[in-house]
């Protein structure tokens, strides 16, 4: 049965969802959504969205993104009747469809430790590396926003692209325009990710959810020049171009 996945262009969130099928081997279609207006799209497809907000700024809950997070987040899977949405229930339903190859270590200290790293990439590197990159002005991003290791960003149209860089809601911007709060912020995170893969984590013979969590992130990172000359020269550098080679 082919699955159904509900993307918007370039984000980081939903390439951790393809890679995780891939991963399965289970076959997909890609349906992109408009962004900006994806979640009442979805909500249209029949995905209910979250009851209570699922992500944060800086331990916050800001109005606009529990809006977002109520109508409907991507990336959003469907396969036969069912329809699962966020990263994490995508893994453990497709953990349950098909257990082989395996998302998870079987041992159980392992998986606490490979979990925690996705709880981390999922709720902590993921936002920070999705707001550096909409703090970002696109002159100064490599290709202007257009391509890079997740493809163009936002959309493929350039109009489009600069249109909704200007528009995108203020909790995911740099907050007070600190850009250099948040990219202060990024090396500590990129210590985190080396201690992960030094620990034999991350990047092992056998890929985890954790892998598939953490290196679109740090591809996001990756359009920011400075920032891939970084994550370049470090272990994560490994993670990412074994994963989300430069185009």
């Amino acid at each position: 049965m082919l699955a159904r996945v509900y993307v918007i262009t370039g984000s980081h969130a939903c390439r951790t969802a393809t890679l995780m099928l891939e991963h399965k081997g289970i076959p997909y279609r890609l349906v992109r959504l408009a962004t900006g207006v994806h979640p009442l799209l979805l909500r249209a497809r029949g995905f209910a969205g979250h009851r209570t907000p699922i992500r944060t700024i800086d331990g916050a809950t800001h109005r606009p993104l529990a809006l977002l997070d109520r109508l409907g987040t991507v990336p959003a899977l469907r396969l036969g009747v069912e329809r699962i949405q966020t990263n994490r229930a995508i893994a453990r339903f497709l953990e349950r469809l098909q257990p082989e190859p395996a998302l998870f270590p079987a041992e159980p200290e392992r998986r606490r430790a490979v979990e925690d790293a996705e709880r981390w990439g999922d709720d902590v590197l993921q936002m920070a590396a999705r707001r550096v990159a909409l703090a970002t002005p696109l002159r100064t991003m490599a290709g202007r926003g257009a391509d890079g290791r997740l493809g163009p960003l936002l959309s493929r149209s350039r109009v489009m692209r600069e249109l909704l860089s200007h528009t995108t809601p203020k909790p995911f911007r740099a907050g007070s325009g600190n850009l250099e709060a948040l990219l202060t912020a990024i090396p500590p995170m990129l210590d985190r990710v080396d201690s992960y893969i030094g620990d034999g984590v991350l990047c092992g013979e056998e890929l985890n959810v954790a892998d598939f969590a953490i290196a679109p992130s740090l591809a996001l990172l990756c359009y920011r020049p400075e920032l891939s000359a970084e994550i370049c020269r470090r272990p994560a550098g490994v993670l990412v171009d074994r994963l989300l080679p430069e185009r």
